[in-house]
């Protein structure tokens, strides 16, 4: 597989639109959710590599991929937005910004986030428990916890309509600054070889899984003859 390329505005666009086609699984992650399911993998306490996370974006099922070329194009794609968060929250925190929707009139919308997030989380919910027992840094994932609703459907958050307008507000907007938090409180605790500020994309080997979720191995899939 070639190196992923920079992530761009260009890219994310042709991403959004290969997400919304005909050609991408039915139930497969939207562009906001998977933007906030690659962040949950980057900033989570365990390295997961993609050939686990990569099947879970399709939810199942393959996309319909012109060719090899496509198929490692619109992967690359998306280890391109992974690769970028690691480095915005390395080098760059202020600039790094999640992918919310953003409602008629301009009210922005970070539920779908919140939910790709929780499904990284789900991956290794265990692995989640320093901190969430942590008194001191529990409270970084309330902004997260904020848009999320419990099995019967019902808020994790109540008040009045104007009040959960505003707490949802409030949220979105801390959002970036937890995440850089919860980044640096697993990345301090994580060794060298469980690290995951680790670029992905320049080499698959042939008897690994295809990066492009087909369950298959690399030589089989996308890296046939």
């Amino acid at each position: 597989m070639a190196k992923p390329p920079k992530f761009t505005d260009e890219l994310l666009d042709e991403l959004d639109e290969f997400l919304m086609s005909n050609d991408a699984p039915d139930d497969c992650m939207q562009i906001s959710d998977l933007d906030g399911f690659l962040t949950g993998i980057v900033v989570g306490p365990e390295l997961i590599m993609p050939s686990e996370w990569v099947p879970i974006i399709w939810q199942g099922d393959e996309p319909n991929f012109e060719d090899e070329e496509q198929a490692e194009h619109i992967v690359g794609i998306i280890v391109a937005r992974y690769n970028e968060i690691i480095h915005q929250l390395d080098e760059e925190p202020d600039a790094f910004a999640p992918i919310f929707l953003t409602a008629p009139g301009g009210v922005t919308i970070a539920a779908d986030w919140a939910e790709g997030f929780m499904d990284a989380f789900g991956l290794r919910p265990d692995a989640w428990d320093p901190l969430l027992q942590d008194e001191n840094e529990a409270y970084l994932m309330g902004p997260i916890m904020a848009f999320l609703h419990d099995k019967d459907g019902k808020p994790l958050v109540d008040g009045t309509t104007e009040e959960m307008a505003t707490i949802m507000e409030e949220s979105a907007g801390a959002i970036p600054h937890v995440i850089k938090e919860i980044y640096d409180f697993w990345k301090a605790r994580r060794g060298i070889a469980n690290d995951n500020s680790r670029a992905f994309g320049t080499k698959v080997g042939r008897n690994d899984p295809c990066p492009c979720g087909s369950g298959k191995k690399y030589k089989r899939c996308c890296g046939a003859n």
